[in-house]
């Protein structure tokens, strides 16, 4: 009923015609920002979505890194504790450090990961490899799984028929106090075994070996690490994981879940849907105000146009 009556309003004939323009004008105004708005939040979802898909590629549900300096150390009855928490799937032990790795005039700054052999059961690095075989490789043999962009800048050559390109890698020694600046750094032999694809910023800046190597390389103690990264129950609820996870390992470290590990990324992302909605809503709540001064106009209209009747009438009669 409120349709038809709003619809006569419109098709009504109007003494002033710049009453139903803008009328018009108005509805039409509602319809394409409205659409719009869909439009886009559609578009930003998707995005959303898409990136978080690419990130949960590399970032593992929950990391635990320390509070303080670049390493902790988690000893066998933490690590037993942490075993009896039924929602995690799967954990990996990381040894992280920025590196230069090179082939002969070539050279590039990386930052190497160390993992496990769980390491592939944590992230999906393993499902973006587009050339070789994921093999980080043993203590004496370690194998380099490195990023597209590095692979490029230094040249290496990865193929599985082939052996893989021989590279040399440099890692700080820790708590070294020689004066010999030498003597600080640590040079070992990897070889490239495969590439991975996954976004700009990993396939430039990571490169994954196998963690004992790196241990050694670095003089790690044997519960040493650098970080600890979890994967959870699919379904399973981040934050009550992490709540338990930080009750049992104390004050010592930080846990993180996926969104804090990229807090910059994913509040920008929401920053930038929320201001586009913002501005979409400001468009409408305009529009509004104008289709309520038209309806007003035209009811006015009416009104006079009523008055105007019935003092006719009377004339006649």
């Amino acid at each position: 009923m409120y349709l038809t009556f709003a619809w006569r309003y419109f098709r009504g004939k109007k003494s002033a015609n710049a009453i139903n323009i803008i009328a018009w004008v108005t509805v039409s105004v509602i319809a394409f920002a409205t659409a719009c708005q869909v439009l886009v939040l559609s578009v930003f979802n998707g995005f959303e979505d898409l990136v978080k898909s690419l990130y949960s590629s590399f970032y593992a549900d929950i990391k635990v890194i320390p509070a303080t300096g670049k390493t902790f150390i988690l000893d066998t009855a933490q690590i037993k504790q942490l075993k009896q928490i039924n929602l995690i799937e799967s954990y990996s032990f990381i040894a992280e450090e920025k590196a230069l790795l090179q082939n002969e005039n070539a050279q590039s700054v990386i930052y190497l990961k160390g993992v496990d052999e769980n390491y592939i059961k944590v992230s999906g690095v393993d499902d973006k490899i587009n050339s070789g075989r994921f093999d980080i490789g043993t203590i004496d043999t370690p194998g380099l799984v490195m990023g597209y962009g590095i692979q490029n800048a230094i040249q290496a050559h990865i193929d599985e028929a082939f052996p893989g390109t021989l590279l040399t890698i440099i890692l700080p020694k820790k708590n070294n106090n020689s004066p010999d600046p030498l003597e600080s750094l640590s040079e070992g032999i990897v070889k490239a075994n495969a590439t991975f694809s996954i976004q700009q910023e990993f396939d430039n800046k990571y490169a994954i070996t196998n963690i004992d190597f790196v241990k050694r390389q670095m003089k790690f103690n044997k519960d040493e690490y650098s970080a600890l990264e979890i994967k959870l129950i699919k379904g399973t609820d981040m934050n009550i994981v992490q709540k338990d996870i930080e009750q049992l390992l104390g004050n010592n470290f930080i846990i993180q879940n996926r969104y804090q590990q990229n807090t910059s990324l994913y509040n920008t992302m929401q920053l930038e849907k929320w201001a586009i909605f913002a501005v979409l809503t400001l468009i409408l709540v305009i529009a509004a105000f104008n289709m309520i001064s038209a309806l007003t106009m035209l009811v006015l209209e009416k009104k006079k146009t009523s008055v105007f009747c019935k003092a006719w009438v009377l004339i006649n009669l």
